[in-house]
């Protein structure tokens, strides 16, 4: 499985993009065995501060189920 994780500079200064990259892999971590094999780009918004871990985690397992990808 191939995995890319992005942050635009809008989403913050350089502390804040890698903080919100981290989230996305932790998240990638906890639902690895979930995915099925393929090629996958995350890309952080804005908005990921507004959540906590476990919204952004059901927000990512609603749409990974909506997509049939687990």
């Amino acid at each position: 499985m191939k995995l890319g994780f992005v942050a635009s500079k809008k989403v913050g200064n350089a502390v804040q993009r890698n903080r919100a990259k981290r989230l996305l892999r932790a998240m990638i971590l906890k639902n690895q065995n979930k995915l099925q094999p393929g090629e996958y780009i995350f890309v952080a918004k804005e908005s990921i501060f507004d959540r906590n871990f476990e919204t952004i985690n059901k927000d990512f397992y609603y749409a990974m189920k909506k997509m049939q990808l687990c």
